[in-house]
């Protein structure tokens, strides 16, 4: 499918949005730069987005800098009921927020805006220049270096915003390839084919390398499936080599999990040289993990806690859990997905401290 919204290109009709919160938008006016997000109620992110985003029309609005959350593919058989959970999901986790929001039941905003232009995950957002085009389709936390320059003109033609939407089509390109590869794969799953679903997760590792996803796939179909533990081995030794080499961050987590999290009796395995790859992996993962944001330093710690507890190392083990803990209980997150992560965190605590 080719693109048919990028920069450049006239925005798309937003008359089908139905609002919740604030007054309605239903023409881009000229001279104006708008922001449309989109979002989602089962988004774990999405509340995180719009806090900096309303932080950021704060500092602009005199600029004429204008943010709609937009709700779209919301589980709802009707208007009705979309509008429900939307108006529960703002009372829920955004009851300060003064963005406007809409939601679309329709699904011609899916149509116009993420579809056109290829955008498959949330938050995304869409930035309307003045002159009504698009300047910038990407990760909402990029905006905050581009919108001084989208309101003095800078960016629209600038090679900088096409190097940005170059990156993001192929970002595009590859996610529609692993989709593809995916539904193969859950077909030949779903009918217990599991030689066919081996052989298309290997195409899909040659293709796509750095996705880690395909990779726990195959030590799965080849541990728990095929029962071909040796081979199982050496896909798992190679996959930790690859993480390491590339410092691929999800690769060292993905690898980390499946030799230390993993449901596999590995008792038949090198017991020294899965001990000795654990601690390689976590070296490099405590070594990248300052620049990474805090919940993923939360979920690095938790990871490799598992080999630190396993490895006899207890007290570490705690220490780790607890510096998740911490990090989780500091962030801004909608109450039932933080519930969800310090109970987790507590029973394994619970569990190590025994």
């Amino acid at each position: 499918m080719k693109n048919q919204l990028s920069i450049g290109f006239p925005a798309p009709s937003i008359k089908m949005l139905a609002w919740v919160q604030g007054d309605p938008v239903h023409v881009f006016h000229p001279g104006w730069i708008y922001i449309i997000v989109y979002l989602s109620t089962t988004c774990g992110y999405c509340e995180t987005a719009l806090s900096a985003l309303e932080t950021l029309q704060e500092m602009y609005k005199d600029m004429g800098v204008e943010v709609i959350g937009v709700v779209a593919k919301e589980p709802a058989s009707t208007a009705d009921e979309a509008r429900s959970l939307v108006e529960t999901w703002l009372a829920e986790t955004l009851s300060n927020s003064d963005i406007r929001i809409a939601y679309d039941h329709t699904g011609e905003m899916d149509k116009l805006w993420m579809d056109a232009s290829l955008s498959c995950g949330v938050p995304q957002a869409f930035v309307v220049s003045k002159n009504g085009t698009i300047a910038y389709i990407g990760d909402p936390n990029s905006l905050e270096c581009i919108v001084h320059r989208v309101i003095d003109g800078s960016w629209d033609s600038s090679a900088e915003a096409r190097e940005a939407e170059k990156e993001r089509l192929a970002e595009c390109e590859v996610y529609k390839l692993e989709r593809e590869l995916e539904i193969q794969i859950d077909a030949a799953i779903e009918v217990g084919d599991w030689k066919r679903a081996l052989s298309v997760t290997e195409e899909a590792i040659k293709s796509i390398p750095d996705n880690p996803t395909f990779r726990e796939v195959q030590i799965e179909l080849l541990m728990k499936k095929l029962h071909d533990f040796e081979s199982g081995w050496i896909a798992l030794g190679r996959f930790a080599r690859d993480a390491i080499e590339g410092n691929s961050f999800d690769g060292l987590l993905a690898a980390m999990r499946q030799l230390f999290l993993s449901p596999y009796d590995y008792s038949t395995l090198p017991f020294a040289e899965r001990f000795s790859m654990g601690r390689e992996l976590s070296d490099c993962i405590l070594r990248l993990c300052p620049q990474q944001d805090a919940l993923s330093r939360a979920e690095s710690y938790q990871t490799i806690a598992s080999y630190y507890h396993e490895n006899g190392e207890k007290s570490r083990a705690v220490e780790l859990v607890e510096q998740a803990l911490a990090l989780v209980q500091g962030e801004t997150l909608s109450d039932d997905v933080k519930q969800d992560w310090i109970a987790d965190l507590m029973r394994v605590l619970g569990k190590y401290k025994q």
